[in-house]
């Protein structure tokens, strides 16, 4: 929409503009709009590209009046569009965070399609970093005709794939950024290890979650656990691995997540694993009284209906598909899945449809949902030449197969979490793939495998709940930049934990509210904090005092001298965290909350005092560095009850500032006899 904004200016012209000196695959740069905005805030919006290659670019510029000498540029996971931040126009939007932070925003399509292909031949450092460096570069051309001739400051930001990418720019340039936020990271043997240790405790463990989630919330006893053998050593495998065993709470919805595109990878890296995995001495496959032989789906049927864009798979109880995928080819209906003659028995998820008959006999299409006889594609499989009659086999056994492939990816040192599976000399137990796939996974997002020998400064944001990126490894990182640099390390880097957060970064309302926040206020606390400590030299928040204990890292629940940003908060029932009442009797509810040191004020709360699950309407409070309320409340009827209390923390001088400000949550149980 063109803006009603009144200041005037010349518009941009695409000639004039110079070729990038740093690197001869961006000579071409050109502009093709430059106009004012009204949406979501007044701003002047600059779109162009390169001629010689695919990237594009988006440029977000304040009014010259609020314009302070600086640029934030985000990086998405994978090369995307360089249009996002205009998709959609509510309280994630980086635009106005960015101009109400004196600063203009930069998008890219990181280089274009081919950048997101690995097979496309193009040269991975240009999605890992190339594209989004020469972007920066002309941005300051662009920061120069608007807002004259001055020093532009610019910080690079992204999470998970793209927290690679953000790494990767700050070890392989200089003079491009001036800092760095990555956030929810992970390591160089994050892929695909992390998901397949998940999943297999999933299929291991997924009629014992209840249990589990309830012995690991407030006020539950993990020694209650009454689990197979089985069961036990899945739960301690996954748990020494890093996974956040508070954050089982999501086991009916997290699925198989970026594992669904990623264990394909393996295959093809590694093609003989899965015959290894059924038949060699060593690999769970071989052991022939192992559960996955109970779990395995090898079902030869028909195909008895085919499924278009209309039809709907609902699947309520079970977190499944419930509405079909929508996609358009050509402007015909697209095929979305099918429904089968005989409906499968054992662990469909991740189960692959092999096609063997009909005008696309041969091919294997990846499902992202089998619900009795519905099957449904993952989205981008070719399925529309499948017919009613076609002969299929419905398999699972690649799927079942790499959900331990990272017991033979044990790496030679520097990753602890690996030594469950060495004996006592420190030798790998299983046996051991040719290579290691995740320095190679991880290289070709961030463009070379991460050293920790960054320019700039930098921050780490990361999240104690995260499933994706085990938290264990934003320390890893912290190490390795501590080996670069020394004593000096707290002179230019930083590690922020924020408790109770997950790995995506989602504003809105959590799917679990009363158990989770987001962590986006301290992502935004930590661009305005690095910019404050590059351009002025004042320090940031400390890093988080944590520990790392086989593969956990933990924090302490109630200093607020910890570090980071973040508020420290206590909810207690009658003083504790687990009370036990009558029917009718009064439930003392205390809310106790405090800044973290040196870090705003308290500004908001918001609470389930009710246990039904969800907050009630955010309060907002007179700023105070610290809480104390109390709210007395009855149960009528018997039962466990977990209440909640939800705190704000602005972070920033200006308590009435939207942006940077960081919440946490507490849970309490109370437990209603009759």
């Amino acid at each position: 929409m063109t803006s009603t904004f009144t200041t005037t200016f010349s518009p941009l012209t695409e000639t004039g503009w110079k070729a990038d000196a740093a690197d001869d695959a961006f000579r071409e740069p050109y502009v093709d709009i430059d106009e004012w905005r009204d949406e979501p805030v007044a701003h002047r919006y600059v779109h162009g590209g390169f001629r010689d290659n695919d990237t594009r670019f988006s440029l977000y510029l304040p009014p010259v009046e609020q314009f302070q000498g600086r640029f934030f540029q985000h990086v998405t996971p994978v090369p995307q569009s360089e249009n996002l931040a205009q998709a959609h126009f509510d309280d994630e939007n980086p635009i106005p965070f960015s101009i109400a932070s004196g600063a203009y925003y930069v998008e890219t399509n990181g280089g274009g399609p081919d950048a997101a292909n690995p097979m496309s031949g193009l040269d991975p450092s240009i999605g890992a970093y190339r594209a989004n460096a020469a972007v920066a570069r002309l941005s300051r051309q662009v920061a120069e005709r608007v807002f004259g001739e001055r020093k532009v400051f610019g910080y690079l930001y992204g999470g998970s794939g793209g927290g690679y990418r953000t790494i990767g720019a700050s070890e392989n340039t200089t003079d491009v950024w001036d800092g760095f936020v990555p956030y929810v990271i992970g390591s160089p043997m994050a892929i695909p290890n992390v998901f397949a240790v998940r999943m297999h405790a999933q299929r291991v463990l997924r009629d014992r979650f209840p249990d589990i989630v309830d012995a690991y919330d407030v006020g539950g006893d993990p020694a209650s656990l009454n689990l197979t053998g089985d069961e036990r050593a899945a739960l301690t495998e996954v748990t020494r691995m890093g996974f956040p065993v508070r954050s089982w709470f999501g086991w009916k919805t997290m699925g198989m997540h970026a594992f669904s595109v990623l264990y394909p990878g393996i295959l093809a890296a590694d093609p003989t694993f899965v015959d290894d995995f059924w038949n060699v001495s060593g690999y769970l496959g071989a052991d022939r009284d192992a559960s996955i032989h109970r779990d395995r789906i090898k079902l030869s049927t028909t195909i008895a209906e085919v499924l278009t864009e209309d039809h709907r798979l609902v699947n309520e109880g079970s977190g499944g598909v419930d509405e079909s995928f929508k996609a358009a080819s050509g402007g015909q209906t697209s095929v979305v899945g099918v429904r089968l003659s005989q409906a499968p028995t054992g662990w469909a998820l991740g189960a692959e449809l092999v096609v063997q008959s009909g005008a696309v006999a041969g091919i294997t299409l990846r499902l992202s949902n089998v619900d009795g006889d519905l099957v449904t594609f993952e989205l981008g499989e070719d399925a529309g030449s499948l017919a009613v009659g076609d002969m299929v086999l419905l398999d699972n056994s690649n799927f079942l197969a790499t959900q331990t492939y990272h017991r033979h990816q044990v790496p030679l040192h520097g990753y602890p979490v690996w030594d469950q599976f060495r004996d006592a000399d420190g030798s790998p137990i299983p046996p051991q793939r040719a290579m290691l796939l995740g320095p190679m996974f991880t290289s070709h997002a961030s463009g070379t495998v991460p050293t920790g020998q960054i320019s700039g400064k930098m921050i780490v944001v990361a999240s104690l709940l995260d499933r994706e990126a085990f938290p264990w490894q934003a320390d890893w990182y912290r190490s390795e930049v501590n080996k670069f640099i020394g004593d000096s390390v707290d002179e230019r880097f930083r590690l922020w934990y924020t408790d109770n957060a997950l790995h995506g970064d989602e504003r809105g309302v959590q799917e679990h509210e009363t158990r989770t926040i987001s962590y986006v206020g301290a992502l935004q606390a930590a661009l305005r904090q690095l910019s404050a400590w590059v351009e002025r030299d004042v320090p940031p928040a400390k890093n988080t005092s944590y520990n790392v204990i086989d593969g956990q890292v933990t924090v302490s629940t109630g200093d607020p001298f910890r570090g980071g940003v973040q508020p420290v908060l206590s909810l207690t029932a009658n003083g504790t965290n687990s009370a036990t009442v009558q029917i009718g009797e009064e439930v003392l509810l205390r809310v106790t909350a405090e800044v973290a040191s040196g870090c705003g004020a308290i500004v908001q709360v918001a609470a389930d005092f009710s246990g039904a699950g969800a907050l009630g309407v955010p309060v907002d409070l007179d700023a105070s560095p610290s809480i104390d309320l109390e709210q007395s409340c009855v149960f009528a009827e018997p039962g466990t009850y977990f209440v909640a209390a939800r705190v704000t923390a602005q972070t920033g001088p200006d308590p009435a500032d939207p942006h940077g400000r960081v919440h946490n949550i507490a849970r309490a149980r109370v437990t209603v006899r009759p």
